[in-house]
């Protein structure tokens, strides 16, 4: 079963998109929405929470960016429905790349929309309630490894999120706070990124383990941020609010080695 998902998953060409629908879900004093991707049928199906970066969920055009969707329709493609929270977008929020006074944050309010959409999903019919996972790009990324660090105070009339993949995170506090995973959990980074810096996620999962659950990383030689986006040209941003040198100018784009790993390690890490 599981060398079949990782097939599937790597070389399913998307000819027939998921389809997508708009939900709303309540976290903490407010309504979260957000982008659910489901697969024909009618379930029982395993679910994952997907956390976007700082750029937000949405374009300023309210399109799902490029990312978002291609994840959305692959999973869904692979059996798994898979819900994004617009935590910015529902706060009124736009990209908070350039923002160094962030409203909403890793560690407090995103990690709050993580586990109010967990409880969402697993109150739905067609879920596996026992069958949640965890992923988040960037600033999710971060998000994720907030998540699922140990140790937190559970509701333990929902099972917990099952593993967990962090898309190149920021790892400094989290190493700093003496992180640790309750669930197995995949830092995937690239090797050149100049953005979040791999050095520190590195030494995250190396001071984790052997008081963790699982953890792993991935480093790809070559690769910034932003290395699974479907084709993007590599380019330089500017004006950003934390980069690894605090020069505020990192690079992003697609590095398709890289990318294509990804896709496979990602469906391999949840088949469990």
């Amino acid at each position: 079963m599981r060398a079949w998902l990782v097939l599937l998953f790597g070389l399913f060409t998307l000819n027939a998109a998921a389809a997508s629908e708009t939900v709303e879900f309540p976290s903490g004093e407010g309504t979260i929405h957000g982008e659910l991707f489901k697969p024909a049928g009618n379930g029982p199906f395993p679910v994952i929470v997907a956390l976007h970066g700082c750029a937000g969920l949405t374009t300023r055009s309210g399109q799902t960016r490029r990312i978002y969707r291609d994840w959305g329709e692959r999973l869904a493609a692979a059996g798994y429905a898979v819900l994004f929270p617009d935590s910015f977008g529902s706060r009124h929020l736009g990209s908070q790349c350039t923002n160094r006074s962030r409203q909403v944050r890793p560690r407090r309010e995103r990690t709050r929309d993580a586990f109010a959409a967990r409880r969402w999903l697993q109150e739905q019919p067609w879920t596996k309630a026992d069958r949640v996972y965890l992923m988040g790009w960037s600033n999710g990324g971060s998000t994720t490894l907030w998540t699922v660090r140990r140790p937190v105070q559970l509701d333990d009339r929902y099972p917990d999120f099952r593993a967990a993949v962090a898309f190149y995170p920021g790892c400094r506090q989290p190493r700093n706070a003496g992180w640790s995973a309750r669930v197995p959990t995949l830092v995937l980074i690239g090797a050149a990124d100049d953005w979040t810096p791999p050095d520190a996620c590195a030494g995250m999962i190396a001071d984790a383990r052997g008081r963790s659950a699982r953890v792993e990383i991935k480093l790809y030689p070559g690769a910034y941020h932003g290395f699974d986006q479907p084709g993007m040209p590599i380019r330089e941003r500017r004006g950003l609010a934390y980069t690894a040198n605090g020069s505020g100018h990192a690079h992003i784009g697609t590095n398709e080695a890289a990318r294509a790993d990804a896709i496979q390690r990602v469906s391999a890490w949840f088949a469990h």
